[in-house]
């Protein structure tokens, strides 16, 4: 599986962006895909997952309320829609596939795709 993430910007705090990560590889729908992301001189945490199906999803509590990761394996796309954005949301956000807890740990993860840039202005 390869994975390609775009969507990333410069935003006002307060805005919106939706990132997207196309995957390419027939097995792309056996993976939980998640996002992470990495801010400047900090290492690199966990955002978001969601499983093979679609129906679980689980948050990093900062987001909680405010992104939304999203799924449609017909398309082999994975969506990250962010609003309410904060400075602190300023990082490169990744991609990523492999199997629920390896996604959520962040370790093990089978696929990484390249980053998108988010920065978000006060």
């Amino acid at each position: 599986v390869q994975l390609q993430a775009s969507g990333g910007g410069l935003v006002q705090a307060g805005g919106s962006l939706r990132l997207s990560c196309a995957a390419s590889g027939r097995t792309f729908r056996n993976y939980a895909m998640g996002w992470f992301r990495q801010g400047p001189e900090k290492e690199r945490e966990f955002v978001a997952v969601i499983s093979w199906s679609g129906d679980i999803t689980y948050y990093k509590d900062s987001v909680k309320g405010r992104f939304t990761i999203s799924r449609d394996n017909a398309k082999n796309m994975v969506y990250l829609q962010m609003n309410s954005l904060k400075p602190e949301d300023t990082a490169v956000y990744y991609c990523a596939a492999g199997g629920w807890g390896t996604v959520v740990r962040g370790t093990g993860v089978d696929y990484w795709g390249q980053g998108t840039q988010v920065t978000v202005s006060s």
